[in-house]
């Protein structure tokens, strides 16, 4: 049996907005959201410019490799926005977030900076697997607010961390085992902030082709507002020696 994966992404701008900043890539062994800011087009060159430095991971690392290998990655792009910004004082403050997954076989190594999130739906449940890099993720973890308190929040927005080339990144990194059957959700907060996690799950679960499931989750999106960007990767993860198709 041979792990891989079927993927599909999309992106959209929104109702709201004039320009995406959202960056995104999925491959056989790479899956990457990436959600700019600092400008119309400083938020749009820092995320391209994390996507561009993250695609080389697309090859097939050793499984023993994957944590060093995304850390490594993640260290090069956050030197790459930094350049970037040095060289045009106009783009001083840019940044993005970065969730992005690297997988061999049946082990997945998966970073998380901002608040981008991941989801793995497993047998019928979904789970997020990423920890937002948030000022109210921290007043929430700490009982100092609700989770409806958490979506109205003035300080919603405000990250803790950002790849922005300034500062030392400590990323969240996690090593975990895929199987299969699992299907997983890459997306930028233009989705999850305006999506219901019970309608997510009703997506990922009744929807079997993954381009059909991005296109859904972001017509959702837009059909509550669309006050944001709209970044969505699915990826499921199947036996190649059993399935046809774009793996």
């Amino acid at each position: 049996m041979r792990i891989g994966i079927r993927y599909a992404t999309r992106s959209d701008a929104g109702l709201l907005r004039d320009s995406n900043e959202d960056s995104a890539y999925a491959g056989s062994r790479l899956l990457a959201v990436a959600d700019g800011m600092g400008g119309r087009a400083g938020g749009e060159i820092a995320s391209g410019a994390a996507i561009e430095a993250m695609k080389r991971l697309d090859v097939d690392v050793p499984a023993d490799d994957l944590l060093t290998a995304l850390h490594e990655a993640v260290r090069q792009a956050n030197d790459t926005v930094h350049g970037i910004a040095e060289s045009d004082p106009s783009l001083q403050g840019m940044g993005t977030t970065l969730t992005a997954m690297l997988l061999s076989g049946s082990k997945l190594a998966l970073v998380q900076i901002g608040d981008s999130r991941a989801y793995l739906l497993r047998d019928g449940g979904l789970f997020q697997i990423t920890h937002d890099q948030t000022l109210v993720q921290i007043l929430l973890d700490d009982g100092e607010i609700t989770p409806d308190q958490a979506a109205t929040h003035p300080h919603r927005s405000l990250l803790l961390q950002a790849l922005d080339g300034r500062e030392q990144l400590e990323p969240d990194m996690q090593l975990r085992t895929t199987q299969i059957g699992d299907r997983y959700l890459l997306c930028s907060d233009g989705l999850w902030s305006v999506v219901a996690g019970e309608t997510i799950q009703r997506e990922l679960s009744t929807i079997t082709d993954p381009e059909q499931v991005v296109r859904e989750l972001i017509e959702l999106a837009n059909a509550g507002g669309g006050p944001d960007n709209i970044t969505c990767v699915v990826a499921d993860v199947v036996d190649l020696d059993a399935t046809t198709g774009r793996c």
